[in-house]
């Protein structure tokens, strides 16, 4: 009986895994078995991180926002939150990542802008 060479398409999903891998370590780099795992649970992680970033970006604006309205001498604002309320009271439509921004660069700006909407 003739022997009969395998098909090239389980070869091209292994290379394909591997060149995915190849950065990895040890046997998660070189053994397919062990390098598909590893895949599996590098792209659960890469996604479930994107989501961790955004919520970890949020906390971050606010505590910003938080230190730059306790900072303030006249404590016009005791907290975040009613600042926000106000500013979406008055329809001044900013999120939190430009009023950070604000409130990094000029913090005076912030509370100006604090100011006029308390009047």
């Amino acid at each position: 009986m003739t022997r009969i060479k395998r098909g090239y398409i389980a070869q091209k999903r292994r290379t394909k895994i591997r060149l995915f891998t190849s950065s990895f370590r040890g046997a998660h780099s070189r053994l397919t078995r062990t390098s598909t795992q590893q895949k599996i649970k590098a792209l659960v992680s890469a996604h479930r991180d994107r989501d961790r970033k955004k919520r970890d970006f949020r906390s971050l604006w606010i505590n910003r926002i938080n230190a730059v309205i306790g900072k303030n001498p006249k404590k016009m604002y005791n907290s975040y939150c009613n600042l926000l309320y106000n500013l979406y009271k008055k329809k001044l439509l900013l999120n939190r990542k430009i009023v950070a921004q604000i409130a990094i660069f000029k913090g005076n700006c912030l509370l100006m802008i604090a100011n006029e909407i308390i009047k």
